[in-house]
């Protein structure tokens, strides 16, 4: 499982931003209301700046940022106690330091952070010896598509009557293929409004065709 522990798994930096746009256009097709999404990700958070959100409904959160010289990811976990911040986040780059201790990560809450750069990979500050709670967040980024399916089944498909997903549909988002009326019908069994959905995934940044 991927956590702070071993992160070895993790993609890099170009490679979790795909993979993070794709989680976010599956859950558009999954869920049309934004409120009910686990992900959702902003292209223009700032000049220069995407961020991926994760939310569960609960009170547990994950920001990532995408930048030209990386990225970093803040893990909020409530159920597990905050450690100093300033030791998990020891040797970050000063460049994630607006993002990292600034609004809204600095309200939400840091209970893990790492961050990646070309020249180092993968890196995060000291850790304790307490449980962090990150293979919780992390273990989506495994890059096997039917984590994904298997976990929106039962999420977007508990106590319904909709067919599972198609876990080689899930694999062709992954890999960044064009939305079709076709695949998208293969992840969900219908679609009330396609105009919504292109607006979406417009403002995701994700490709689509709908004819």
């Amino acid at each position: 499982m991927i956590s702070t522990q071993d992160y070895s798994a993790l993609p890099d930096a170009a490679a979790l931003k795909t993979l993070c746009k794709a989680l976010a256009a599956l859950d558009a097709i999954n869920s049309p209301d934004w409120e009910y999404r686990y992900y959702s990700y902003s292209p223009d958070w700032a000049e220069g700046e995407e961020v991926l959100t994760m939310r569960d409904g609960e009170g547990d959160e994950m920001l990532i940022l995408f930048r030209a010289e990386g990225c970093v990811i803040n893990g909020f976990l409530q159920e597990y106690d905050q450690p100093e911040k300033a030791q998990i986040t020891r040797g970050l780059p000063a460049y994630f330091d607006d993002f990292i201790f600034g609004e809204p990560v600095n309200s939400i809450g840091t209970t893990f952070c790492l961050w990646h750069t070309p020249a180092h990979g993968w890196q995060t500050g000291v850790l304790g010896d307490e449980e962090d709670g990150s293979e919780e967040l992390l273990s989506i980024f495994d890059g096997n598509p039917e984590t994904y399916a298997e976990w929106a089944d039962e999420y977007y498909g508990d106590e319904t009557d909709r067919s599972p997903i198609d876990v080689a549909a899930v694999a062709q988002v992954y890999q960044g293929a064009t939305l079709t009326k076709e695949l998208v019908l293969r992840i969900v069994d219908e679609v009330e409004d396609w105009q919504q959905l292109a607006e979406d995934l417009q403002a995701i940044g994700y490709p689509y065709n709908f004819g």
